[in-house]
């Protein structure tokens, strides 16, 4: 297939060529940038969390990075686990996706009581983890080290969407795909971008498009990238 990756320039310069593997042409046409956030940490904390490898890529140069590495990690799935490796911590306990498998974990593991989490987060989240982990007696306070800034249609997609050349578009967060929507507007491509198939990683994200009027859409049976590969597979098949 014809595939349009939306995520910011690295991401899918990264996930491009595992779709170009399975025989499927990419578009690369990122929405997204993603920027750090210059947040005062201290360095004392029972453990990090962790829900998007963009929060260990801020922190890499932050001045207490090489107190920070110290500390356990848990991140919500293998691509932030493996952002938190590079970044430089050891000690990474991994779950499997989703917030609720993440929450799971940590109050099975109950981390250092004497100190709180540190919640490393970007400024757009879904769902209230400091809250859940409260409910669960555990303390954890969010920092904000990066945000995503929207960018428009490149002419690039543009063209392709007019010249029918694109077979679907692949969604990693409910803030993309509503970047989606409302870029195609304003591109005034709706019509050929809302008539695309649309791969999601997850009923949420899938909602928008849904709203929007998009009728041909695919979620993913887990919210990670292994589970698109087999979706886009079982597409093509």
């Amino acid at each position: 297939m014809r595939l349009v990756l939306t995520r910011p320039q690295d991401d899918s310069e990264r996930f491009a060529p595992i779709l170009r593997a399975h025989g499927h042409d990419v578009l690369i046409a990122p929405l997204m940038r993603v920027e750090t956030i210059e947040a005062a940490l201290r360095p004392h904390w029972g453990a990090i969390v962790i829900t998007s490898a963009n929060a260990a890529t801020a922190i890499a140069s932050h001045p207490v990075h090489a107190q920070l590495v110290t500390l356990p990690v848990y991140a919500v799935g293998k691509r932030s686990a493996d952002a938190a490796r590079q970044a430089g911590f050891a000690n990474v306990a991994t779950a499997g996706g989703d917030l609720r498998d993440l929450l799971r974990i940590i109050a099975a593991q109950r981390p250092d009581a004497a100190a709180p989490l540190l919640y490393l987060a970007g400024e757009d989240r879904s769902g209230d983890l400091i809250g859940d982990l409260a409910m669960h007696g555990i303390a954890a306070e969010l920092a904000v080290v990066y945000r995503a800034v929207t960018a428009p249609f490149p002419s690039a997609l543009i063209a392709a969407l007019k010249a029918g050349d694109v077979d679907g578009v692949l969604h990693f967060s409910r803030r993309s795909a509503d970047n989606f929507i409302d870029a195609a507007a304003k591109a005034g491509v709706a019509r050929q971008a809302l008539g695309l198939r649309h791969f999601c990683l997850s009923a949420q994200i899938a909602a928008p498009l849904k709203a929007a009027g998009a009728a041909d859409i695919i979620v993913a049976k887990r919210p990670d990238e292994a589970a698109f590969v087999a979706l886009l597979e079982a597409a093509k098949a």
